[in-house]
């Protein structure tokens, strides 16, 4: 690493997309932090803190990588080379086997001031999946359907985008969308045993996928994840126990119970609603990106080492995604 003396609570931002706008714009409502250089490798920004050299950005005391994926693995060690802070990279932290392999050999020092954004860690899913593992309202969970879907690849713009394009990104909506789910997943359940995936291009607009179906076994859990670029606008999550279960969909969380519920000949009957709470998707999106964004900067402010628990389990939630890819 390089003797670059850091000054507090400034930070640094690689990319200047879509995605880096939003977090630059939450970002600036930190009043104890202030965004001092944007950097971009090739554009002139119009932005006054915008940069072409890296370097800029080196006595910062953190550095946001939020530029497109298949630019994470250099950035990455580029930092960690040359750059004494603390480093926040967008998921997936790489796309290849061999980027991981060597992510995977990176110090326990460097380890400790990294972190990966699975920001999905921090919403109200993952809150709704701890609170049934351990309440057991609905039993054992033993299936978990999830649909995440929205019409980008119909849009003007997707063309021309990363995106689209197999080159920069082949599997793109398993990188962007599918992964948050198959990380919460993964960080819940720990082993999969099996897994299947079928992608697609529907829209024929572009070379890379934007239809993606997911499917997970763990134990006795099966998981189905279908994301997709190339249908309206879709948010639902059914999670289904040995004792009930639970629907998350136009903006609400219900949840149903018990299983032995009966009709006065003794059959079966769908058992009542037990409780229901207001859950807005996008909100939850930009809260959970809020959160993650806190949790980090607490760390930075403070001085603390990161979790090196979170650590690992990006790293194993991005080694399922690359053996998907493979396999």
């Amino acid at each position: 690493m390089t003797g670059v003396q850091l000054v507090n609570n400034k930070i640094g931002i690689i990319g200047f997309g879509n995605h880096a706008t939003k977090v630059i714009s939450i970002l600036e409502k930190f009043n104890e932090f202030e965004i001092e250089k944007i950097f971009h490798p090739i554009k002139k920004l119009s932005d006054t803190r915008g940069t072409n050299q890296l370097n800029d950005l080196y006595h910062c005391d953190c550095i946001f990588i939020l530029s497109p994926n298949q630019t994470h693995y250099e950035y990455i060690f580029e930092l960690l080379n040359n750059f004494n802070g603390y480093i926040f990279c967008e998921k997936p932290p790489i796309i290849e086997q061999n980027q991981l392999d060597e992510l995977k050999k990176i110090s326990l020092n460097n380890q400790k001031r990294i972190f990966f954004n699975f920001n999905f860690r921090f919403s109200k899913i993952k809150e709704i999946i701890e609170r049934e593992l351990k309440e057991k309202r609905i039993g054992e969970i033993i299936n978990i359907n999830i649909i995440s879907t929205h019409g980008l690849a119909f849009k003007k713009e997707y063309k021309n985008s990363w995106r689209s394009d197999e080159i920069k990104n082949k599997y793109s909506i398993l990188d962007t969308v599918a992964i948050h789910y198959l990380d919460l997943i993964v960080y819940h359940f720990n082993s999969i045993e099996k897994y299947m995936h079928h992608p697609s291009i529907v829209s024929k607009n572009g070379t890379a996928y934007d239809t993606s179906l997911l499917f997970l076994k763990s134990n006795n859990l099966s998981v189905t994840i279908f994301s997709s670029y190339a249908c309206p606008k879709i948010n639902e999550i059914m999670i289904i126990g040995t004792n009930g279960y639970v629907v998350v969909r136009e903006g609400k969380e219900k949840v149903f119970g018990p299983r032995d519920t009966f009709d006065s000949k003794g059959f079966f009957i769908n058992p009542p609603e037990i409780y229901q709470e207001i859950i807005n998707f996008d909100e939850e999106y930009e809260k959970s990106l809020k959160k993650s964004i806190r949790y980090f900067l607490e760390h930075v402010k403070n001085k603390d080492s990161l979790n090196i628990d979170d650590f690992e389990k990006s790293i194993s939630s991005t080694e399922l995604l690359i053996n998907i890819k493979i396999n």
